[in-house]
């Protein structure tokens, strides 16, 4: 599946993870990737800076690899972007490593 990066898809990704358990911050910094994830806080922040595909990307990636994301408390939609999310960037990220 290949997806539309667009505002609409970041509210989206946004959406699983406030549903998960996390905050989603857009601050300006010069962290690695364009984001970086307060686990203890459960705060992911990404780079406000960025375009809106590389935000989305961001937040891909980060899905695709934390392991306390709540999805039991996804909605029906969130659970179905969030695997499609898991199929494309899991592999890849997986493959890569």
């Amino acid at each position: 599946m290949n997806f539309k990066y667009n505002a609409a898809l970041l509210k989206k990704v946004e959406e699983i993870f406030k549903e998960g358990g996390y905050t989603v911050r857009y601050e300006k910094g010069n962290f690695q990737n364009g984001y970086c994830v307060l686990e203890k806080r459960r705060v992911v922040v990404i780079n406000k800076f960025h375009e809106v595909e590389a935000k989305i990307n961001s937040m891909m990636e980060i899905l695709v690899t934390i392991q306390d994301l709540e999805l039991t408390n996804l909605s029906s939609e969130s659970t179905d972007l969030f695997q499609k999310i898991r199929a494309e960037k899991g592999e890849t990220l997986f493959v890569e490593k």
